[in-house]
């Protein structure tokens, strides 16, 4: 189970990244490419990327949390999350007016991805 949903582990971004810039990445689920990185953010405590998935759900949009990412290979340019793709298919859809100040919206993403049980 992931510890703190809203930040890096280490194994998935050991010392921070030093500045690595995750927009444009592919996003691979635990079954496939699932879209890629949109926008991300490093900030302590809502650390997460937003995932552009493309035609694969019809061009929908969602947040997915830090803590839900195994490892990022800067060489392939890939972020492996601890997903299914059913699983982001049936994620709370990205709002771009709520994601930063909203904590309501912010616990219905936190609800969400903690009722995945996600093992990382």
């Amino acid at each position: 189970m992931v510890s703190n949903l809203w930040e890096y582990g280490p194994q998935a971004r050991p010392g921070a990244g030093a500045g690595l810039d995750l927009v444009g990445f592919d996003v691979e689920a635990t079954d496939g490419k699932i879209g890629s990185v949109d926008e991300e953010t490093t900030e302590v405590g809502s650390a997460h990327v937003v995932v552009d998935t493309g035609f694969w759900i019809f061009g929908k949009h969602v947040v997915l949390p830090a803590g839900t990412i195994r490892r990022i290979d800067p060489q392939e340019r890939k972020v492996y999350v601890a997903l299914t793709k059913d699983q982001i298919k049936d994620a709370p859809e990205y709002d771009k007016d709520k994601h930063r100040g909203d904590a309501a919206y912010r616990t219905e993403l936190g609800e969400y991805y903690r009722g995945q049980n996600i093992a990382i």
